[in-house]
């Protein structure tokens, strides 16, 4: 189980701190699938960022199956089961699909990660990461590497972003069939994406407004638009 305790985090524009989180406690059990939404500004990102170690909390704690991960890298925490999925594939000059799912994996049978994704390893294994692959190739190969990295949590910022109507039809497909042995965080706007999940987390002005099932959150959207 992941448990976020206090979450608090501040900026500093000029000597004013400015808060962009503000007190998150929120507690995500095993092999669920929570969608955070929320307004643009929110904290969305800046939360999925905290929880990975790419940036630190001003204060709180981080519990990660019962241990204390507030303090450790990210390094460490990929070590101990958390990936993170860029907004942005990162694109790297000269290296490979298969360097990628090499160095993820630790292994050279790297085929089968390109095949649950839906892609045909012959044709993605020996391409560039920075050539000619589309936004949604580049996304699931990315999906690709956290499952060679075998996580038990996968964290991903706005995986529908800069992907075609097809490729976001084909996205969603594979959510459905990694979720079953994974707690998968998405940050997400998208109403296919939401219909997956257990639960949806609202931000607003960087605090949890509301924890709702699917149902009850595409209703009370809807119903704001009527």
């Amino acid at each position: 189980m992941l448990k976020l305790i206090g979450i608090n985090f501040k900026v500093f524009d000029g000597s004013k701190p400015q808060a962009i989180l503000k007190d998150i406690s929120l507690g995500i059990p095993d092999n669920k699938f929570i969608v955070i939404t929320g307004p643009n500004g929110s904290g969305k990102s800046t939360l999925a960022k905290i929880i990975t170690g790419i940036i630190k909390s001003t204060s709180g704690q981080i519990i990660l199956d019962g241990e204390d991960i507030t303090e450790k890298s990210i390094t460490d925490r990929a070590k101990i089961g958390l990936s993170y999925s860029f907004q942005q594939p990162v694109k790297i000059k000269g290296v490979t699909v298969r360097d990628l799912l090499e160095v993820a994996s630790l292994s050279q049978d790297v085929d089968k990660y390109l095949i649950e994704v839906g892609l045909e390893p012959s044709e993605y294994l020996d391409r560039e990461l920075s050539g000619t692959l589309s936004g949604g190739e580049l996304k699931r190969i990315e999906i690709a590497s956290c499952l060679a990295r075998n996580t038990k949590y996968m964290i991903f910022d706005e995986p529908e972003a800069g992907i075609d109507l097809w490729s976001f039809s084909d996205l969603t497909g594979i959510f459905k069939k990694i979720r079953k042995n994974h707690t998968i965080i998405i940050i997400s706007h998208q109403e296919r994406i939401i219909k997956l999940a257990d639960e949806v987390v609202i931000l607003q002005d960087g605090k949890i407004k509301q924890c709702i099932s699917p149902e009850g959150f595409l209703k009370e959207a809807n119903g704001s638009k009527m």
